[in-house]
């Protein structure tokens, strides 16, 4: 029975074998978003971040005679999403009408700011 391979294999390897081996990574993805409220940064990680399921193919590596048959990458966990800071004016004299601006994790999340 023939096995199906992406392998090249030619007259000169005639006694040599085929392997095939899974290898699994894990990956931690890290992505931090500017928004009004967690509902909103939430929905903008949902839509936008992760990963681009399209382009997994093209971490795996090739050469040397090695083929890669399979990539594939599935959701497992995420935490919850964190309060990181508020954007604010800088601490500075003209900091406003420079547009200055900083994110201060000591402003609470749910202070309104004057813009």
């Amino acid at each position: 029975m023939s096995v199906k391979t992406n392998c090249s294999y030619f007259a000169e390897d005639v006694g040599k074998n085929l392997y095939r081996k899974k290898t699994y990574y894990r990956v931690l993805i890290e992505q931090e978003v500017i928004a009004k409220d967690q509902d909103e940064a939430d929905t903008l990680f949902l839509d936008h971040g992760g990963i681009d399921h399209g382009k997994v193919s093209e971490i795996a590596q090739d050469g040397m005679g090695v083929e890669t048959t399979i990539v594939d990458a599935d959701y497992s966990d995420s935490e919850t999403t964190e309060y990181v800071g508020k954007v604010v004016y800088d601490d500075t004299e003209f900091a406003k009408e420079d547009g200055d601006v900083i994110i201060d994790s000591y402003v609470n999340e749910t202070e309104k700011m004057e813009a």
